[in-house]
């Protein structure tokens, strides 16, 4: 009998993840990909052989992916200087060039050959001919309005590309670009884009991959991790500053696809491997899920 535990535990695993599997099963899933998922090899491998096993079992999972260190590189390399505004990176003419050329012809071409790789199918698509973009309004450290050049903001989302993907079972692998009305390109942010584009599919779920367990109750304190918030905890975690910096506009941005009909939000730590199964694919989960009530 003890010759044959080991893959009695393997087989229980799958049990346990049947239901969900089932449940699942021809659903649309938002994953955005970035952080050490992105940029750490051995990560990035095991997120994406997830992403292979997802598409395997018959859900349809939409990649958006960002720029990661590779844009600041190859920026740093053309001697384009780069500035801020209160925060707030600004793009010129010459740099957009710069952000399409890395996320198209390098980022994403790699993360399409990967998956391949790993025996999926996917299609790489350009946020150029998906999202429809109007610049950032933002203002200055005065609080005067501001002009970030050629960084937008989601104005519509065109489904058509990606449900063609999505309906002949590989997966598109979106870059986080959009078009403006006079057919600038403008660079948007991976994790606007992955909300907006989750709320336009009325995804079942959006998951963020990044470099953090998920909403924390104690920022230095992992263990402290929240298993689920309610949309009605979203302002009084923002409120009390349990939910700080950037993960304020990515929770926000959350709230949003999940008012316009996405099923749930879920933040995973893409540096545990196999994150993104553990968290769809097991009664606990690893990270935090959003829920509406």
């Amino acid at each position: 009998m003890q010759t044959y535990q080991k893959y009695i535990s393997k087989a229980a695993v799958l049990i346990e993840a049947l239901p969900y599997i089932q449940q699942f099963r021809g659903a649309l899933v938002v994953v955005k990909f970035g952080g050490s998922a992105m940029e750490d090899a051995t990560c990035a491998e095991s997120a994406l052989r997830d992403i292979v096993l997802m598409e395997c079992v018959g859900m349809k999972p939409v990649v958006v992916h960002g720029g990661g260190k590779a844009i600041s590189a190859r920026l740093k390399e053309l001697n384009i200087e780069t500035r801020f505004v209160n925060g707030l990176r600004y793009t010129c003419e010459e740099s957009i060039k710069v952000v399409d050329d890395v996320l198209h012809n390098q980022i994403n071409r790699q993360l399409v050959q990967s998956i391949e790789k790993f025996g999926g199918q996917a299609v790489g698509l350009s946020g150029k001919d998906v999202i429809g973009a109007i610049p950032m309004n933002a203002t200055d450290e005065a609080g005067e309005p501001a002009d970030l050049g050629f960084v937008g903001e989601v104005d519509t989302v065109n489904v058509d590309p990606i449900l063609a993907v999505t309906d002949r079972n590989e997966v598109p692998v979106i870059t986080p670009l959009g078009t403006g009305a006079d057919g600038a390109i403008f660079n948007i942010n991976a994790d606007l884009s992955a909300c907006r584009i989750a709320e336009a599919l009325a995804a079942r779920k959006l998951v963020f991959l990044s470099d953090v367990p998920g909403i924390l109750a104690d920022s230095q304190d992992e263990s402290s991790l929240i298993k689920t918030v309610c949309l009605s905890d979203v302002d009084r975690l923002i409120e009390d500053r349990t939910i700080t910096g950037g993960m304020v506009p990515k929770i926000r941005s959350a709230v949003d696809a999940l008012q316009a009909g996405t099923n749930k939000v879920h933040l995973v730590d893409g540096r545990i491997q196999h994150s993104l199964l553990l968290e769809i694919f097991t009664d606990e989960g690893v990270g935090t899920q959003i829920v509406k009530t």
